[in-house]
């Protein structure tokens, strides 16, 4: 089979790809055959990709080494893993931030 053989069409609606799908129920056998014989098939592949994008989204910060040795000692008092601690205090300002901000907007 041919690269443009194997395309799958964009469909207008949910109607028309489960016709299509009705008609090429080989399509994504088919799809799976030529990535094995292309050597391009592996194992997890749509799950990397997805792990990441996900690590893009990801920021890394530097802090302050006091800082971090206060966050430390506030989640080990806490029972918290430091890095879930310091999540959870960005998470809780970034919150009080933007109501305060809504809250002036108001006003």
């Amino acid at each position: 089979m041919g690269m443009t053989e194997l395309q799958m069409p964009k469909f207008q609606s949910e109607k028309e790809e489960a016709e299509w799908w009705d008609a090429n129920p080989n399509f994504a056998l088919q799809v799976l055959e030529r990535a094995k014989g292309e050597g391009t098939l592996g194992h997890g592949t749509v799950s990397r990709r997805a792990a990441a994008l996900d690590a893009a989204k990801q920021a890394s910060i530097a802090l302050d080494p006091v800082d971090i040795a206060m966050a430390a000692r506030q989640s080990e008092r806490k029972g918290l893993d430091r890095q879930t601690y310091l999540k959870a205090l960005l998470h809780e300002a970034l919150l009080r931030e933007e109501e305060s901000q809504d809250q002036s907007s108001a006003a």
